[in-house]
């Protein structure tokens, strides 16, 4: 099967699984090795909650990735345990999914000093304005609260949600993972300038001022 081209990823902007590119080259071969492997199956759950087109269920692939039989079976009980849940169902029926937000001339800092890059991302669950807050998907081995939110650390997946708030400018999100172990549905409801929103927004300041200085303009200065 050939992989299904999605034009987002051929945009220019800067994307957080750029900073995750960046980030890669400071940290063990182990953690990133844990990253492709949590993104590989990850993709497989999201599609089939919000872009089933992706998803042939007769070959066994998805999004050009190739799967086993038992994986899709695993995939398919955690978008069951995904809907039980009622604030999940709710999300599912009236968000967006698969927004696409571009800011252009995003002027960012990182210890007082400003740089301007222009930034992409890709919402799983966009529920503005209707319920007040958006959602990501995660795919997890934890099977208690805590350790999902171990896991949220580990990968710096609260760095993903506060790019997304302060990019669109929402105020509210939420990371909700479902275990691949137990099928327990975890959530953890991000707020703007709480101790997770400052926590990502430091690590994708952080990341962001290195990509520029790496790949951005030197000679384009903050507005």
């Amino acid at each position: 099967m050939e992989a299904i081209k999605d034009p987002y990823y051929s945009r220019p902007e800067v994307s957080n699984s750029d900073l995750s590119w960046v980030l890669k080259y400071f940290q063990p071969p182990a953690i990133t090795y844990d990253l492709e492997k949590a993104y590989r199956f990850g993709t497989l759950i999201d599609c089939m909650l919000t872009e089933p087109e992706k998803v042939n269920y007769y070959t066994f692939t998805c999004a050009g990735w190739k799967y086993l039989p038992e994986e899709f079976k695993l995939a398919e009980d955690m978008k069951k345990a995904f809907l039980r849940d009622p604030l999940c169902k709710m999300l599912f029926e009236k968000s967006e999914t698969q927004k696409v937000s571009i800011k252009h001339n995003w002027k960012l800092q990182h210890d007082g000093f400003e740089f301007v890059l222009d930034a992409r991302c890709k919402w799983d669950f966009y529920a503005q304005p209707l319920l007040k807050i958006c959602a990501d998907l995660k795919s997890t081995t934890a099977t208690t609260q805590k350790q999902f939110e171990d896991a949220c650390y580990h990968f710096q997946y609260f760095r993903q949600r506060a790019w997304y708030m302060d990019m669109e400018g929402t105020s509210k999100d939420m990371l909700i993972g479902v275990s691949k172990k137990n099928l327990q549905v975890f959530k953890i409801p991000i707020t703007r300038g709480d101790k997770y929103h400052k926590l990502g927004q430091s690590q994708y300041q952080d990341l962001a001022f290195k990509y520029w200085t790496l790949f951005g303009d030197i000679k384009k200065e903050a507005a």
